[in-house]
């Protein structure tokens, strides 16, 4: 473990996505050094070549410092906290953060950094760590025009492709209406295979209809074969969706935009969210509508496509 980076590219948040798409970089040729919370989280970056950091604030000694964490607070602590990235005398030329925060979050990071003499580039993604994995992550900037074309090649190596959609917080806009609609596409194809269900059609071919069709979608292939078998590892958790559509509910309000199909998402998510507040995946609403369906599923024991090979 090295206490000072030595690469021009640094990565912290080491959780299910960045370290998929911290590997992506590795994979792809770029020295990077890289920092997490729980140490450990960092060993399979090492093995394939990653520099691992143990003092983030010596992560300022790269030009370029991606971050990847879960809150707007955990962002605010990784770079201005005890022992932050800003904290010591070293200044890295840019951050680019790929978490899912709020636009005003965002907006006050923004603020400091800027005033601190460091470049901002707010650039979310759409995809889990599945599709990062299989290089198929959608990436979405915004800032400084100049900031996106630096860094354009690298996030382009993150995935099948990268878009700038203006300056400020706009990706955040962006992320806040695609993960509302994410929630509601979930929501809206569980009701609709279980209504298929129980009419007669089984999961498996019913869904396979749905990703053949003009409906089918790389979100409806991909979440096809945990809904088949009940699978429900850990994508993304209720709790975490259910954040994500009150930052839509939020958002929809402020622009005064009527979102009556997003709030009723938001309802059925919080109840989701009570029932299932541990680590487990947003799918398995499908077992709750299930249960107020009057239906008991089972597996099916189908294999089936994710669309992501």
């Amino acid at each position: 473990m090295s206490t000072k980076a030595s690469h021009e590219i640094g990565w912290i948040g080491l959780g299910r996505m960045g370290e998929a798409m911290a590997a992506r970089l590795v994979k792809a040729g770029h020295g990077l050094s890289v920092w997490n919370r729980t140490a450990s989280k960092a060993d399979p970056l090492a093995q394939i070549g990653a520099e691992v950091v143990t003092d983030k604030a010596a992560m300022a000694h790269c030009a370029t410092v991606f971050t990847m964490v879960s809150t707007t607070d955990d962002l605010k602590e990784i770079l201005f906290g005890k022992d932050g990235v800003l904290t010591g005398g070293a200044r890295p030329k840019r951050v680019v953060d790929m978490s899912s925060i709020s636009d005003t979050g965002s907006a006050e990071i923004r603020k400091e950094l800027t005033a601190a003499g460091v470049a901002y580039l707010s650039a979310p993604v759409s995809g889990n760590a599945r599709v990062a994995k299989a290089g198929k992550l959608l990436v979405v900037a915004s800032g400084p025009r100049a900031e996106y074309d630096a860094v354009q090649p690298l996030l382009a190596a993150l995935g099948r492709a990268a878009m700038y959609v203006g300056e400020g917080e706009l990706s955040r806009i962006w992320k806040i209406a695609h993960n509302t609609m994410f929630g509601v596409i979930i929501h809206s194809l569980c009701e609709i295979t279980l209504l298929a269900e129980k009419a007669g059609i089984p999961r498996h071919v019913f869904l396979e209809s749905i990703n053949q069709s003009v409906l089918g979608s790389m979100y409806t292939k991909y979440k096809t074969p945990g809904l088949v078998n009940l699978d429900f590892t850990t994508t993304f958790t209720p709790k975490l969706l259910l954040k994500d559509l009150e930052l839509g509910m939020g958002a929809a309000k402020a622009q005064g935009v009527m979102m009556p199909t997003a709030s009723a998402t938001r309802e059925s998510l919080q109840s989701l969210a009570n029932n299932y507040p541990g680590d487990i995946d947003f799918s398995v609403l499908l077992l709750e509508l299930a249960r107020a369906a009057g239906m008991t599923l089972a597996p099916e024991n189908v294999k089936v496509s994710d669309g992501l090979a």
